[in-house]
């Protein structure tokens, strides 16, 4: 009996570094792609454009797959369905390992991209099984995993390549997928009894072809030509199928996303911040990636190589981890409501800097470690005011449309960026001024303004009128203590109900 309890306390014990560790692989494996552009084209003798699926065909997957898994996840199968998304994962992995061809790569790519959906899953099984105290820190790192590993994957990604070539990165994946899906097997629990709901085969339909439509056209628009008739009907396409979608969504009974709680400000606000954050962080991460690897005959530049640029990013990760510390000082001095806003204003300063103070490359390591402590302040809290704020039973779905709209912001800021960049390329030029760098910058800078814009007034509006039953310190109080506090949450829910949403 004994020897039962201290192997349930190990495995509860061993929960949070198994569920943080799941994913930082995700964020790992799917940044593989990038670095490895130029080195695939090379080696398979393909078009850097056809190369460039190696990253897209990533995020076009992960897209469609993260609300299925987040729904499915929020059912009596969450168990199963992690496992066999690392499975698939796994597999993945190994196929895009395999020396055997462009097309085997692009394949085993699709498949490591259902890994993206596997946060959300993790950040609902924190809630379900942790107690409070260990909750709250766990969803706040779980969602700076899906950043810190990008920079931490860049790094290792050119180390590996140079010393032992592309396939060797592949099989790096390979290893880690499968140690990830060996830890889940040990440690992730089931969960208790739950309703088993019925998957919106139709709402899913649409919304995979709606996003595959909008991130097809967000990235091939640089090569197609933004004014083409492809690019614009894919865009057309996808903006009707996504209304479509919406209004099915709030018609059936059983909905992939319950768009309702959108109703509750503190969804609303998490939502579109997500969105438009990701842009402008993706926007700077494209700009730092390309700069430092532009010769410097250019006139600026350093002409790194891949690994100097990917260790150009590691003040990122470490300062994106180390804002999971920061979080719970910012909100006790403040409140939950205002981390928000000052993580916009922290990575407003970075994008300042990259403006004007480039020259030297340890200046970019500086805006680089600063930009990490704002964008881990702005994703660390946004899993918490979702889940305050929605039933434990939608938890896996919420978060999941969450990471869909990040996704799209990445995507976009990552386009946004370079036609920027080609706007100021001269006819004839392969590589843009530095004009283009400034004007991508200011751009930037604006996006983070809007951001934190919305992060202060869109839960304001949407507050008003309503009539406060608890007076403003208590609820700030009780915010205050938990960013991610599922009990917390329902009790507040409970005792004012208009300000849950439901």
């Amino acid at each position: 009996m004994t020897g039962r309890h201290t192997g349930s306390d190990l495995r509860q014990r061993a929960l949070v570094p198994v569920l943080v560790f799941l994913g930082t692989v995700v964020a790992l494996i799917s940044s593989l792609g990038a670095p490895l552009v130029p080195t695939i084209a090379d080696v398979d003798h393909v078009s850097l454009t056809d190369a460039q699926w190696s990253l897209t065909i990533t995020l076009l997957v992960g897209s469609v797959a993260t609300p299925v898994m987040g729904r499915l996840g929020d059912g009596p199968h969450r168990r199963r369905v992690v496992l066999g998304s690392l499975a698939t994962v796994l597999a993945g992995s190994v196929l895009a390992a395999l020396p055997l061809g462009f097309g085997y790569l692009v394949t085993g790519r699709g498949m490591q991209g259902v890994g993206l959906g596997l946060v959300p899953l993790a950040i609902a099984t924190a809630r379900d099984v942790l107690p409070p105290e260990r909750s709250r820190p766990a969803v706040a790192m779980l969602s700076i995993t899906t950043v810190a590993g990008v920079g931490l994957g860049y790094p290792l990604t050119g180390l590996i390549t140079e010393s032992l070539g592309i396939h060797a990165g592949f099989w790096f994946g390979a290893i880690i997928s499968g140690l990830a899906l060996l830890a889940a097997a040990l440690v992730v629990p089931a969960v208790g009894p739950r309703e088993k709901r019925p998957l919106d085969a139709p709402g899913a339909a649409l919304l995979a072809v709606g996003l595959a439509s909008l991130l097809l056209a967000l990235s091939e628009g640089e090569v197609w030509g933004w004014t083409s008739a492809r690019v614009l009907g894919l865009v057309l396409f996808a903006l009707a199928l996504l209304v479509g979608w919406s209004f099915h969504e709030l018609r059936t009974a059983h909905p992939l996303v319950d768009l309702r709680t959108l109703r509750n400000r503190s969804v609303l606000t998490a939502n579109v911040a997500g969105l438009i954050a990701g842009v402008a962080m993706y926007m700077l991460m494209s700009m730092v990636t390309r700069f430092v690897q532009t010769p410097s005959a250019t006139g600026y530049g350093f002409g790194t190589s891949v690994l100097v640029t990917g260790l150009v990013l590691l003040p990122f990760s470490a300062a994106s981890v180390a804002s999971s510390k920061l979080v719970p000082l910012l909100t006790r001095r403040t409140s939950t409501a205002m981390v928000l806003p000052i993580g916009c204003l922290i990575s407003l300063l970075s994008m300042v800097m990259f403006l004007f103070a480039r020259g030297s490359l340890w200046e970019l390591f500086v805006v680089m470690g600063i930009a990490g402590l704002g964008v881990g302040c702005t994703f660390a809290v946004m899993p918490g005011l979702i889940v305050n704020a929605v039933p434990a039973h939608e938890t896996g779905s919420a978060i999941s449309f969450n990471q869909v709209l990040r996704t799209i912001g990445y995507t976009t800021g990552s386009v946004l960026s370079a036609v920027v960049l080609e706007a100021h390329t001269a006819p004839g030029r392969i590589l843009p001024a530095n004009s283009g760098y400034q004007a991508a910058a200011w751009l930037g800078c604006a996006i983070w303004v809007v951001t934190g814009v919305v992060a202060i007034v869109l839960p304001r509006r949407s507050a008003a009128g309503k009539r406060p039953v608890t007076p403003v310190t208590v609820d700030e109080e009780l915010m205050d203590e938990s960013i991610a506090d599922a009990e917390s949450a329902e009790d507040i829910a409970t005792a004012t109900p208009h300000r849950s949403g439901r």
